[in-house]
């Protein structure tokens, strides 16, 4: 009688930020002072800024999904991929790009939305694939409202947090790339994570936080080299 055994991948929890993206080219307001591409980033990132002009706002929006589409996936984002060899992977990700997806990862929870798709304004739940095309003005839902970008901006709800903090409170490894960790709620899933399991930080700038914690390792390099560096550890 022969018995099988159902081997079960340990869990990997992968926390990204701006960081990982700026190495493929995409710029970000994270050191910016507030700017983003020359804007103020509550002229374009909040519902007042919405409100008051939706033309400047799908242009901005539309400027970075065509900048998006002319980027690809890097190193890092390659090496989250081969981590599937051996875990069970889950990016969650604060970046508002694809590259993830066009790296190969398989799973992939974005918390402050998705450049290429768009969303009713008077119905949460009606959400549409771009598809790389622009939204303008006199673009509606199935329901005749104005769309605009499935983007998560500042004093919205973060719909997927319930579900991010799930998987860091199950991980059994976290890793955390390029996010300064002071943008809240995000910030917050470290504190999630179970004070038993290694937690690794790649990021050149060392953050202030979670230095109280046992199993806490940091890795002061750019997305890139820090992420091949632990994923070839993490895979002997």
């Amino acid at each position: 009688m022969f018995i099988k055994f159902l081997i079960m991948k340990k869990k990997i929890a992968v926390l990204t930020g701006s960081g990982i993206s700026a190495e493929s080219g995409l710029k970000t307001f994270r050191d910016s002072g507030g700017l983003w591409e020359g804007h103020d980033v509550y002229s374009v990132a909040t519902p007042e800024g919405w409100r008051k002009d939706k033309k400047l706002v799908l242009d901005f929006y539309n400027e970075r999904r065509r900048q998006m589409l002319k980027a690809g996936p890097n190193e890092a984002h390659m090496s989250l991929v081969r981590l599937e060899e051996k875990y069970d992977v889950t990016i969650i990700t604060q970046n508002v790009d694809d590259l993830h997806e066009r790296a190969g990862s398989e799973k992939i929870i974005h918390l402050h939305g998705e450049l290429n798709k768009a969303r009713s304004t008077i119905d949460p739940g009606l959400i549409y694939e771009l598809n790389g095309k622009d939204i303008n003005e006199g673009d509606k839902c199935e329901k005749g409202s104005q769309l605009r970008p499935h983007i998560v901006w500042f004093g919205e709800l973060v719909p997927k947090m319930e579900e991010a903090v799930m998987h860091a409170y199950n991980a059994d490894i976290m890793i955390v790339i390029g996010t300064s960790l002071v943008v809240y709620p995000a910030a917050g899933l470290v504190g999630a994570v179970s004070s038993d399991i290694p937690v690794y930080i790649i990021d050149p700038v060392k953050p202030d936080y979670y230095t109280h914690r046992n199993k806490l390792y940091f890795i002061e390099k750019k997305a890139t080299e820090g992420t091949r560096e632990l994923t070839e550890q993490l895979l002997k």
